[in-house]
């Protein structure tokens, strides 16, 4: 740093230091029109805390899962002097906490004893996967975050009452699946009828911004009331359903109409969810699986004919 200028001054190497970027995405972010240029100062490149702040912001924006490409359209927005203030209001609104449920910590010894005091490597890496589990480094003892130590609670009581850790896992991944196609419907609805008119513009201006955040505060708990009711309603009409069939001397047969689980390998899962998003997941392998059935019953056609031509001539 210069001690002659006031302002805080800084080598690429230095810039690199205090942002925590490396000196390739510093000149790959000065090559993409996301960082400005340096002021040349004879052979060497002289970088500001304007700098300083905008790696830090790019930063900020990369965590809350946006693009390169949109967050240079961000950036370009706030240096015509449209403002950037609502737009990262609104960016902070999504990004925030969904629910009133604290993060909590939790040593791997009461870990242990709450799951049958059998230390169990891979549960917990599994864990760890799912994000049940976080790991904190640099502790003396191993220690982890609880995101949300209510689902922890309840993996807890159903190893409890029997249910394998394994099965516990799996029925997450399922479970998570579906909940997320649910997600992204409320989004794609809302998106639609409310906030479309607040995305017209790209980016939106500041007062459209900061319109849209105060609508996320509003509908924020909308989504889960609405889930909450719908979940209490299905639990109570399946489980009478449920307890009735066997409770009942003659269980009835199975309706051919209504769907029924499969399990499926949880890779195999993922893989189609990475192919076709989690909202087409189960279209897929019902497509997938009415092709095979029309394939299988196209070779026993034709197998049938080849036979019987066969036998014809044979006569």
């Amino acid at each position: 740093m210069s001690e002659q200028s006031a302002q805080p001054e800084y080598r690429i190497e230095d810039l690199a230091h205090h942002s925590g970027a490396t000196v390739r995405t510093i000149r790959a972010y000065q090559d993409r029109g996301l960082l400005p240029r340096p002021e040349r100062r004879g052979r060497s490149n002289v970088y500001g805390d304007a700098h300083l702040a905008r790696l830090r912001q790019i930063a900020d924006l990369l965590d809350r899962g946006y693009t390169l490409a949109s967050i240079k359209e961000l950036l370009e927005a706030w240096d015509t002097g449209r403002g950037l203030g609502g737009v990262l209001g609104l960016v902070a609104e999504v990004h925030g906490p969904w629910t009133d449920e604290e993060a909590d910590r939790i040593s791997r010894a009461e870990l242990d004893a709450r799951f049958g005091g059998t230390p169990d490597e891979a549960a917990i890496l599994e864990a760890v996967e799912l994000g049940v589990l976080e790991p904190l480094a640099d502790r003396e003892t191993e220690e982890y975050l609880v995101p949300s130590p209510q689902e922890l609670a309840v993996a807890a009581e159903l190893y409890a009452a029997g249910v394998p850790l394994a099965a516990i896992t799996g029925h997450l991944r399922e479970l998570r699946d579906q909940v997320e196609h649910i997600a992204s419907r409320f989004l794609e609805f809302t998106t639609e009828h409310v906030f479309a008119r607040y995305l017209e513009h790209r980016p939106p201006t500041d007062a459209d911004a900061s319109e849209a955040a105060t609508m996320v505060r509003r509908l924020r708990p909308l989504a889960q009331q609405t889930v909450d009711a719908e979940l209490a309603r299905a639990m109570r009409l399946l489980a009478t359903r449920h307890l009735q069939l066997h409770l009942s001397p003659h269980a009835p047969p199975a309706r051919d109409d209504e769907p029924r689980p499969v399990a499926l390998p949880a890779g195999t899962v993922r893989a189609v969810q990475d192919l076709v998003g989690p909202e087409g997941v189960a279209t897929f392998f019902a497509a997938a699986a009415e092709r095979e059935l029309h394939k299988r019953t196209l070779d026993t056609l034709a197998t049938s004919h080849q036979i019987s031509g066969e036998f014809t001539q044979s006569t």
